[in-house]
């Protein structure tokens, strides 16, 4: 008879707990690597990563010991309900991948071997090709224009009148008094026109604003003068 745990459960075996753990390493893993390839951001973090590898292991643990038994799940429910984490999640998308492990994890220690590695792998797969192709990309350009203006005159008409030229549409977001009242920060939100760049407009709002301080601040960059 094989060495095997008993215990009110049932029985699970050595080549068990080996083949959870081992599975649930490499699916981990595989889904580390995917976050790692597909990730766009500034934002990554290796420790993330490594506790989607170590989370995806725990979960197959976990499962493991429950086996059957719904007493020993609700006091692993309790007792997990005390752990409390205040780190932030960055992204969205970082919690998809925290449910994608922990669902790999529970299909493995449930030895739904087959279904877990198929899943880790379609899913996956359809990761990579919306990186790949981009999808639901929104291709719009849009920018917000800070520019500062002395507080003698009213620039608005002025500074509108440049964004007339150079945007698509815009929208005055806030006004704001500076430096103890000697400027006014207008804050617009902008779409700019193809074939413009944030340059010329920062180029034409300068010439208009006695040289003040003009910012167009992007989604991926700041251009500042």
């Amino acid at each position: 008879m094989p060495f095997s745990f008993q215990d009110l459960s049932g029985t699970f075996s050595v080549a068990d707990i080996a083949i959870a753990l081992s599975l649930s390493f490499v699916l981990s893993a595989m889904i580390g690597w995917v976050y790692r390839a597909t990730h766009r951001n500034v934002s990554y973090s290796q420790s993330y990563v490594q506790t989607l590898v170590i989370l995806g292991m725990l979960i197959s643990l976990i499962m493991l010991v429950v086996g059957s038994n719904i007493a020993r799940a609700f006091a692993l429910v309790g007792a997990l309900s005390v752990v409390r984490f205040r780190n932030a999640i960055k992204e969205t998308r970082d919690v998809g991948f925290i449910f994608l492990v922990m669902g790999v994890g529970m299909a493995v220690g449930t030895r739904f071997y087959v279904l877990a590695i198929a899943a880790a792998v379609a899913i996956s797969l359809i990761i990579v090709v919306m990186y790949r192709f981009n999808w639901f990309a929104l291709n719009v350009r849009r920018q917000v224009v800070k520019v500062q203006v002395p507080s003698d005159e009213d620039y608005t008409h002025v500074i509108q009148d440049v964004l007339i030229q150079h945007t698509d549409e815009f929208e005055l977001v806030s006004m704001e008094s500076i430096r103890a009242g000697a400027l006014i920060e207008l804050m617009y939100t902008v779409k700019i026109k193809k074939g413009s760049e944030p340059s010329e407009v920062i180029a034409a709002l300068r010439e208009r604003n006695h040289g003040q301080s003009v910012t167009v601040l992007t989604g991926y960059d700041q251009t500042d003068l």
